[in-house]
């Protein structure tokens, strides 16, 4: 006989399950505060497979587990539990998570973009609850929140563009499925209604797309009701559901992951009370239709995980195949080649378990069913096979505010920075192959915040920057890749630091502002140009504004955008072209926020992204995008994390990553990286640096799609520490 379990019993709607189809690709990438900014490197984790860690202080079943901005893991109740506890990854540990007001299971927990964390409704066992809190990770304590208008668990909770909480469905604690849906505004703590759904729902899923519209899928009409086919789309800006195409196969108890194409993997589920489903199947956004995978799953499976890696690899876990309710097996699902791969086995079986994705790549699971009498306070590790990012040899010498020029021979060539008191004049070099560092010649003199410029002769251009905190510069010198040495070349006109350097089509160099002493009133609006035949400077136009720690594109038309920076008045919001036929500044517009120690990017097509820096309020996670064509600013999702000093690189995909830098006073410095996908809009998480990081160099390497980040300022000040991004396909 057949052994089944409903999807109205205790593990049938597990609330990480339905989170992991529609929270990791929303909001998985934590960085919020530790403190002043700790590492998340420290804890010990195997090259590949699964390896048990600590366990939990509780055995949980139907829990939830967030991942915080501190990169720490917050998991809360299960099977009748008011407790909540943090895994703490550095060290490998569980630490207290307070008390809730509430004993809950089949809740849902949602990361806030405050930092919080909201759980709402689920049910004790005993009965269901519409009461939610909020978790405050700075203080580790619950706080009641406004109630949900009825009973609920068993519901989904999606984070929307808006900043507020859609909670749609689940069961009112009598047996009856809910259509009714409930959005939360963290900036009131109230509830509202919005559209209810054309059907009750049980066991669905709901996943944000790029559009920010929401795509619900499948489930259950109530507990013990029929399993649907069809799927809803949810539109916040009117608060209205339509109807989407429907799924090739009626399924409850699945998973839906967002992919980094911009799809919706659809995985399993029990197509009726006791059949679990084989059957894969993505929607396509833009087509608003259903295609089936190329290659099915290789056995049933229902009420198991799906977790998106950072590789844009999918990691399912655990569940049930209908025929046997626990599972031990994971599954690897690669989207580019459509196919399924086994991987190692966990070390028990699980269902009603949670699979989180850490920053630093791996996954977490905790808890769940091993079979039906116990339940789990266990917990293992999965290292994927290749993290996005790896240490290499460290730099012989400790800098940030240096600068990293790859040269002609793909090697990387690192000039100058400082430890925190005086210019650095020691270079050395990176060579790939060999994975090693070789001192090269010294800088004329020793310098930070300057800029670095490989010239169409492949020499590199060294201008201005600072010898100390007090003693600025206006030097130049040129470093030659064939005999290892700097020389001497022309002066600037006056002296620069925190200013730009663009190389033009015309084999010049742009410099723009910078200021020439601590004073503000030394802030430059005066640019330069640099003629490598010569080795000389001459003036040019004076930008409209003068300009500190802006940022400066080359444009596809030849044109420099200048964004942003601190004027002697203040910061700035205004942009401004320069045209090198003409030597003439023209208006671009201004953006959304006055920023500084930003970054600018140019995207596929010409577009460019500015995101991040500081402004009115602190660092900032806002993002935009500069149309050259209409001359107009527009903005996109903000990042998951404020980031001043960040740094940034085009990915070969046409993906831009955005790594590290500061949060803030309350955060501190960031480990963590995040990659905005022009395609979708969206921003995924992209892994951990060893370190928190701001001011180091970034390189990408010669004939390769990998990233060199050099460098940096940590939290217990200049790091020798390099690292490689591996992006994903």
């Amino acid at each position: 006989m057949k052994r089944c379990i409903r999807l109205g019993h205790l593990a049938a709607l597990v609330t990480a399950l339905v989170l992991t189809g529609c929270s990791h690709e929303e909001f998985a990438e934590p960085s919020e505060a530790m403190g002043s900014g700790a590492g998340l490197s420290a804890a010990p984790v195997p090259e590949l497979g699964w390896s048990l860690t600590a366990s939990m202080s509780l055995q949980r079943v139907d829990h939830t587990a967030t991942v915080l901005r501190s990169g720490n893991v917050l998991v809360v109740g299960g099977q009748s539990s008011t407790s909540a506890e943090l895994y703490d990854v550095r060290g490998a540990r569980w630490l207290t998570g307070g008390t809730l007001n509430a004993a809950r299971r089949r809740h849902t927990a949602t990361l806030l973009g405050n930092g919080k964390v909201l759980v709402a409704g689920g049910d004790s066992g005993a009965s269901a609850t519409g009461t939610a809190e909020l978790y405050e990770p700075s203080l580790g304590s619950w706080a009641p929140t406004g109630s949900l208008d009825s009973l609920r668990s068993g519901h989904t909770a999606t984070l929307l563009g808006n900043g507020k909480v859609l909670v749609v469905g689940g069961e009112n604690g009598a047996g009856a499925g809910l259509s009714s849906a409930q959005l939360y505004d963290s900036a009131t703590g109230t509830w509202s209604a919005t559209g209810s759904l054309r059907r009750p729902r049980v066991g669905h899923t709901a996943t944000l797309l790029p559009n920010g519209r929401v795509l619900v899928v499948g489930g259950r009409q109530g507990p013990r009701g029929a399993f649907l086919r069809d799927a809803e789309l949810y539109e916040p800006s009117t608060g209205t559901w339509t109807v989407a195409a429907s799924l090739l196969v009626a399924r409850a108890g699945h998973t839906a992951t967002l992919l980094l194409s911009g799809k919706v993997l659809v995985v399993g589920g029990f197509e009726d009370e006791f059949t679990a489903t084989r059957g894969v199947e993505v929607f396509d956004p833009g087509m608003g239709t259903w295609s089936p995978a190329t290659q099915a799953l290789p056995g049933e499976r229902a009420q198991h995980t799906a977790t998106l890696l950072h590789s844009g690899e999918v990691l399912v876990t655990g569940g049930s195949d209908g025929n046997e309710p626990y599972l031990q097996t994971a599954l690897l699902y690669d989207p580019a080649q459509g196919r399924w791969t086994q991987v190692a086995s966990m070390s028990t079986s699980r269902l009603g378990h949670t699979a989180t994705l850490l920053v630093q790549g791996d996954v977490l699971v905790t808890g769940g069913s091993p079979d039906s009498v116990q339940r789990s306070a266990t917990a293992e590790r999965y290292s994927v096979p290749t993290p996005p990012w790896r240490l290499t040899a460290n730099m012989a010498t400790t800098r940030y505010h240096h600068t990293a020029s790859l040269l002609g021979s793909g090697k990387v060539l690192v000039a100058g920075g400082t430890q925190g008191g005086a210019g650095l004049g020691g270079a050395e070099l990176y060579d790939e192959a060999q994975a090693t560092w070789a001192a090269t010649g010294s800088l004329v003199a020793p310098r930070f915040l300057h800029t670095g410029t490989v010239l169409p002769s492949g020499r590199v251009l060294v201008a201005g920057g600072q010898a100390s905190g007090s003693s600025y510069l206006s030097s130049a010198e040129v470093y030659n890749p064939d005999t290892g040495l700097w020389t001497t070349t022309g002066a600037l006109a006056g002296a620069r630091s925190r200013h730009t350097a663009t190389l033009l089509s015309s084999g010049q160099v742009l410099v723009t502002g910078g200021r020439a002493s601590s004073s503000f009133s030394s802030i430059q609006a005066t640019s330069e140009l640099y003629d490598p035949p010569s080795g000389t400077w001459r003036a040019t136009g004076a930008m409209s504004l003068k300009r500190v720690n802006h940022t400066a594109t080359m444009l596809l038309s030849g044109h420099v955008l200048v964004a942003g920076g601190t004027t002697p008045t203040g910061d700035t919001a205004t942009a401004e072209l320069y045209d090198m036929n003409t030597g003439v500044w023209s208006p671009a517009g201004s953006m959304s926020s006055a920023r500084y120690g930003h970054i600018a990017v140019v995207l596929p097509g010409g577009r460019v992204l500015v995101a991040g820096g500081w402004g009115q309020g602190g660092a900032l996670a806002s993002a935009e995008i500069y149309e050259p064509a209409l001359g107009l600013w527009m903005p996109v999702a903000p990042m998951s994390s404020s980031r001043y000093g960040a740094m940034a690189s085009v990915l070969p995909s046409g993906r831009v990553l955005v790594m590290g830098g500061d949060a803030g006073a309350a955060t501190g410095l960031l480990p963590t990286s995040e990659v905005y996908d022009p395609a979708t809009g969206l921003w995924t998480s992209a892994g951990a640096l060893s370190n928190p990081l701001s001011s180091a160099a970034v390189t990408r390497l010669a004939g390769s799609d990998r990233l060199l980040v050099t460098g940096g300022l940590g939290s217990s000040g200049a790091v020798s520490t390099v690292e490689l991004y591996f992006p994903a396909p």
